[in-house]
């Protein structure tokens, strides 16, 4: 299985887009919990699916339940990394991801969040958790 993983801040469409035309990339799995963001016009939800189907020709979905709570998200900004990776990571444990996602949605799928760089964001760990769970699983930071 192969899974990719991008953030769009730090990035204009162009570079964005033209990172996503990778072979065996699929789908975009935006991993937000909220997916109308002001921070990259173009990844607010209506546009973001109609670019990725127009320039690149992918499926665009979005799955909620691998995004931290708003709570865990504000404790994040607050406070330890530590403690806000284990917070998050008991929470997807405990929404068993690992049993309720179907691995065929995730397999050439890239896990969008807003993070520049995939070690500040939880995408992260959910590539991790699933790898750890699923077995092996190629996972490629875009």
């Amino acid at each position: 299985m192969i899974l990719f993983t991008i953030g769009f801040t730090k990035k204009d469409a162009r570079k964005f887009f033209t990172l996503l035309r990778r072979p065996g990339l699929k789908r975009v799995v935006d991993v937000r919990l909220n997916n109308t963001s002001q921070l990259a016009g173009f990844t607010k939800k209506g546009d973001i699916e109609f670019f990725l189907k127009e320039i690149c020709g992918l499926h665009y979905v979005h799955l909620p339940e691998l995004a931290p709570t708003a709570e865990i998200m504000e404790a994040g900004r607050k406070g330890d990394r530590g403690s806000w990776e284990r917070d998050f990571l008991s929470l997807l444990a405990s929404r068993r991801i690992e049993d309720t996602l179907p691995r065929d949605l995730l397999d050439g799928g890239c896990l969008l969040c807003s993070e520049a760089k995939p070690e500040d964001c939880h995408r992260r760990l959910v590539a991790g958790y699933l790898r750890e769970k699923w077995g092996e699983i190629d996972i490629h930071h875009l």
